[in-house]
């Protein structure tokens, strides 16, 4: 039989992104891009040491690779990523038996291409660090990258007066602490994949399923409230056993983006003096879009990542003034310590529980 064409024509995609990316790209020359080089490969393992002081998390997969790359460069490595995460959907729905072709189609592949793009494209501008967690493993060696965009990080430092290398230390604590979270936890990559799995599953579409979903909406906006506010499109379309994924993946990402902003705002208290201004100014930047990017942020599911960091960050504060370090610890001890969204925003509920499965398991 002959290969299954994958659902997102990814040529579309790049072309489409780097077309959008292209538009507010700014320029840094070649002395700037080599100082940055120089600073990222430094601060990242400088990095890595202060959150494993921090933390008590040290990361099982060797030392960190910087990659200081431009938007076009974040674009190819996501879409690289992307195409990993969904070969294996791909191959099982194959073997599977399944046909796919309203997804599988040209025009549906391109449409689906061309969205991606726009959204890859969109956000390549915004993004400052990422940690690839969709990496690749040789043998024992995890081939994991922390990417971080230059012409981004430089802009916002000339527009801010930020003295550049205590940003570029701050913000790679961020991206160190989430690969000491997914690489220096066992269980805790398998299990998002997992959950993203189940989040993306491919299957052929069901009519049914749509016309609920938007009877959901109808619902919603008749009641005054907007219905992708809280997961975007693809939570308002979702079934419920999907929606219920989602909100899994959205509870734990809450807790590991305000681990994140929490360990970058201590782990170098003293190195970084301008931390707070750093902060102050990312939280009024994420908060400053409105007008149709607002309404493109709600669509894609980012104002709702963005709520993350503050929930997050409320969250382990609430649980360390409660029990310390030692208490939010529980949560890294295996997926049903996991916070779940409403236990986020009432971190007093997930306090109770926790505690109640201590004393079972006692």
């Amino acid at each position: 039989m002959p290969p299954t064409p994958e659902p997102v024509a990814w040529d579309v995609a790049e072309r489409v992104a780097t077309r959008v990316a292209r538009r507010t790209d700014p320029h840094i020359d070649w002395a700037t891009h080599r100082r940055l080089l120089v600073d990222f490969e430094e601060v990242t393992a400088q990095a890595e040491e202060l959150v494993a002081e921090s933390t008590g998390l040290r990361s099982l997969a060797g030392p960190a690779r910087a990659d200081v790359t431009d938007r076009n460069g974040w674009i190819r490595a996501n879409i690289t990523s992307f195409r990993r995460l969904l070969g294996p959907l791909l191959d099982k729905a194959g073997k599977g038996g399944r046909s796919l072709p309203g997804v599988l189609g040209p025009i549906g592949r391109s449409a689906a291409g061309a969205e991606m793009g726009m959204v890859l494209g969109w956000m390549s501008g915004r993004v400052l660090g990422q940690y690839d967690l969709l990496f690749t493993e040789e043998g024992d060696a995890p081939r994991d990258a922390v990417y971080y965009v230059g012409p981004n990080i430089v802009s916002l430092e000339r527009r801010h007066g930020f003295p550049p290398r205590e940003f570029r230390l701050w913000i790679a604590l961020h991206e160190l602490t989430h690969r000491a979270q997914f690489t220096g936890i066992s269980w805790l990559r398998p299990h998002f994949l997992d959950l993203v799995e189940k989040s993306v599953a491919i299957a052929a579409p069901d009519p049914r399923q749509v016309m609920d979903a938007v009877g959901r909406m109808t619902t919603e906006i008749r009641a005054g409230r907007n219905p992708i506010a809280e997961s975007g499109l693809v939570g308002a379309l979702a079934s419920p056993d999907q929606l219920e994924t989602i909100r899994s993946i959205q509870g734990m990402m809450s807790l590991l983006e305000g681990h994140g902003d929490v360990t970058m705002d201590r782990a170098a208290k003293d190195l970084i003096p301008s931390a707070e201004r750093f902060a102050k100014v990312l939280r009024a930047r994420r908060e400053s879009v409105g007008g149709v990017a607002r309404f493109f942020q709600q669509l894609i599911g980012l104002e709702a990542k963005m709520r993350q960091y503050a929930e997050g960050e409320r969250f382990v504060e609430h649980v360390e003034q409660v029990g310390g370090p030692e208490l939010l610890a529980i949560a890294w001890v295996g997926p049903e310590n996991l916070p779940t969204v409403e236990e986020i925003r009432a971190p007093e509920q997930w306090v109770t529980r926790v505690r109640g499965l201590a004393l079972t398991s006692a």
